[in-house]
This record gives structure tokens, C-alpha cells and sequence, in this order.
């Protein structure tokens, strides 16, 4: 059995159309993919109908860029992906920051799905509002 069959299919996101004017759609580990940026990329209480559903890292957007704030990044990232997709195993979540940007973080996303040993990554960016540095009289 495929990981295809496993997995199954569903809407690609975002939701696009066929050549046949159909709604395009994904399966196996790239509806996994999809579906694991929508719960990054959805801020808990944004869904009228389900207002748990999503990762709670956008509360931290104000937040200092240290240890303490990487740390519970990886924290919300790891609890939502195991709460909302079932079809994955997190094995590692790794935050790092932008060289150039200071308020860019990479989440970075070792996994696999549950059908298979296929290693996966995915590596969501995320913006930070950085504090602005202080004064120096």
C-alpha cells in the first residue's frame, strides 16, 4: 500500500483550479505539507466554527527574539502539529533566525508521515516584530 492510498487526497491549498475547471487537488505527503503550513499560518480563534483549531506562535510576534521565546516557539509549533495532523510524525522542530533580517524566523520542520520512512522538511518563515533598539546617549 502506497502512502498515496494512506494518506489520501483532498483540496490543494491554496484552493486553485484545474485545466478541466475543476478544484485542483493533492495527495500523499504533499496534502500533508499543505495542510501543515495552513495550521502554522492559522492564528487560534480565526476560525469561527473551530476556534482552537491552529498554532498559538502568533501570540509571540511582540516578543523579544531570545532563548526563552525560540523556545516556546518550537513548543507551540510541535503541540499543534501533533494536535491537528494526525498523518504526520514531528521528529524535530528547529527555530533559527535570519542573518540579515532580525525579524525573520525559519521554523524549521523534520518529519515523516506515519505510512512511511520518507524524511520530510518543511520550513514555515515566520515575522517578527522586532524591539527597537535602545538609545545610546
Amino acid at each position: 500500500m502506497s502512502v498515496s492510498e494512506i494518506v489520501g487526497s483532498g483540496w490543494s491549498f491554496p484552493a486553485d483550479w484545474s485545466a478541466q475547471r475543476n478544484a485542483k487537488l493533492t495527495g500523499g505527503v504533499e496534502s500533508i505539507e499543505q495542510a501543515m503550513y495552513l495550521i502554522l499560518a492559522t492564528s487560534p480563534g480565526e476560525r469561527p466554527m473551530r476556534p482552537e483549531f491552529g498554532c498559538g506562535i502568533h501570540q509571540l510576534i511582540f516578543e523579544p527574539v531570545n532563548a526563552t521565546t525560540v523556545a516556546l516557539m518550537e513548543q507551540e509549533v510541535r503541540q499543534a502539529l501533533e494536535r491537528w495532523e494526525p498523518r504526520a510524525e514531528i521528529d524535530d522542530v528547529v527555530v533559527t533566525g535570519d542573518e540579515t533580517d532580525e525579524a525573520l524566523m525559519y521554523i524549521d520542520i523534520h518529519f515523516h508521515a506515519r505510512a512511511s520512512n520518507d524524511p520530510r522538511n518543511l520550513v514555515f518563515p515566520f515575522y517578527t516584530i522586532p524591539s527597537p533598539a535602545p538609545d545610546v546617549p
